[in-house]
């Protein structure tokens, strides 16, 4: 029965779902339209917000992509290829890849959200090497594991608390730091935690589509993808000249990229030496690009695996500003804290939690950031939840904080699957070559996201932080 259901919603969301970028359009249109009738904002003032929000994500766009990128390029290493064969001796059929691959999504998103990338290039290996993969459905087994990144080291509202001098603090809206005890350490997220890892791979095993004239990664292909024709090493020395060169030893010497390789790695060292296992952006692009060069051995390599991985990354690149100005309007309207405050002035002592992973999956919809969503609602919320606690005790006010605010985190993270935006992370790698888009997968999503905000709901409510 669940699989029929989930069949028909398949159908569904391909009949209805439009392409990604005019789902961003359609929110524009709906973002800026809530504004004007809520707030009786004016179109000028909503055409300025959207305008000022919409470079506002240029970095965090640019990381991405060096995210996806930079670890593309470690896959398609030499040593990876041959790991990924030798797991092929284990995992032999399409139900294995489901769940492996789901499993194994899981457990690379709790070290990091950008980690996803892995997780798809092994998934299309093995796409490549196993027959009778329903591949839109891979697809969305990859992107269903990477919600479990919320209850991992890379979280952003849990690291955000435990910031020193960061805005919250700055601003008077908390006195001091929340430490990642009552947030990522606490009995609360470890439960999230078990929920991914444990149910998670077995979810997708119960509704693998029965269908049978289903989509192979074979039978998708548009045509452009050569990227498999010839190895990196081959195609780097397809570039050398007919004698010898100056030019050719630089583009294929091992000591250049070996030294910038040391270089490197001993920033890397010095990194979590002075700051503990403090992983961003910024540090995992660098560590992803060391170990890339250091794989691929020479410039010339390196540059010809970073050209395969760039070669399908457009959808970020334009769709990004659209979601920025989403987010300005939000902001800049006063839409976004307008809505905390009304969810958050009907929450109780008892239902605050739950008003929480509401206000989070919501504002999710338009600001598809947990770190720029917190940001326009993170204030409201907490100012809420200490007026609920005022009299309690300052550490059980503390936790009530603490359990707001990963409320705000896992409902941001649940809505992913009804928002298309964050398949921009996994088309780059999983799309390249292939027809597909976003209907091919987003029906498959709609049975996990209905048990895992019943059960979500439940744990936030009842279990103890």
């Amino acid at each position: 029965m669940i699989t029929k259901f989930g069949e028909k919603f398949t159908v569904l969301f391909q009949k209805y779902m439009p392409d990604a970028f005019v789902f961003a359009l359609i929110l524009t249109l709906v973002t800026g339209i809530s504004a004007f009738i809520w707030l009786d904002a004016t179109p000028l003032k909503i055409i300025q917000s959207w305008y000022d929000g919409f470079w506002s994500l240029l970095e965090f766009g640019m990381q991405i992509v060096l995210i996806i990128i930079t670890g593309f390029a470690i896959a398609l290493s030499p040593i990876i290829n041959k790991g990924i064969d030798k797991l092929t001796n284990y995992i032999k059929t399409p139900i294995q890849v489901y769940f492996f691959v789901t499993l194994i999504g899981v457990l690379l998103s709790f070290v990091s959200f950008g980690w996803i990338v892995i997780a798809c290039v092994l998934a299309r290996e093995l796409a490549l090497r196993i027959k009778g993969i329903n591949y839109p459905f891979l697809v969305a087994c990859v992107y269903f594991s990477n919600g479990a990144w919320v209850t991992g080291l890379s979280s952003s509202i849990p690291l955000l608390l435990g910031t020193k001098n960061n805005y919250l603090i700055e601003t008077g809206i908390l006195s001091e730091t929340i430490p990642t005890t009552y947030t990522l350490g606490s009995t609360l997220n470890i439960t999230m935690m078990i929920l991914y890892l444990v149910f998670a791979p077995l979810l997708m095993l119960i509704i693998i589509p029965k269908i049978k004239n289903f989509k192979e990664l074979k039978d998708m292909t548009d045509g452009t993808d050569s990227s498999n024709k010839t190895s990196v090493k081959e195609e780097a020395l397809n570039q050398n000249l007919d004698y010898p060169s100056l030019s050719d030893k630089l583009n294929n010497s091992f000591i250049i990229q070996f030294i910038i390789v040391l270089m490197g790695l001993s920033y890397i060292v010095y990194h979590f030496y002075t700051n503990g296992f403090e992983l961003n952006f910024n540090i995992m692009i660098f560590i992803f690009l060391v170990i890339g060069m250091a794989l691929h051995k020479s410039p010339m390599r390196y540059v010809i695996a970073m050209k395969r991985s760039s070669s399908n990354v457009s959808g970020i690149l334009y769709q990004y500003p659209f979601y920025a100005g989403i987010m300005g309007i939000m902001i800049y309207t006063g839409l976004g804290e307008s809505l905390a405050n009304m969810i958050a002035s009907v929450a109780t002592i008892d239902s605050y939690p739950f008003f929480a992973y509401i206000t989070g999956g919501l504002v999710n919809f338009a600001i598809p950031s947990a770190g720029g969503e917190f940001a326009v609602v993170g204030p409201s919320i907490i100012n809420a939840v200490t007026e609920i606690g005022a009299g309690l005790p300052p550490q059980e006010v503390t936790a009530m904080i603490s359990r707001a605010s990963l409320s705000v985190a896992y409902g941001e993270s649940l809505t992913n699957l009804l928002q298309p935006f964050f398949l921009l992370l996994v088309f780059p790698i999983m799309g390249a070559g292939i027809k597909i888009q976003a209907r091919d997968v987003m029906g498959y999503f709609v049975i996990p996201f209905i048990l895992f905000f019943i059960i979500q709901s439940l744990l936030i409510t009842y279990i103890p932080l």
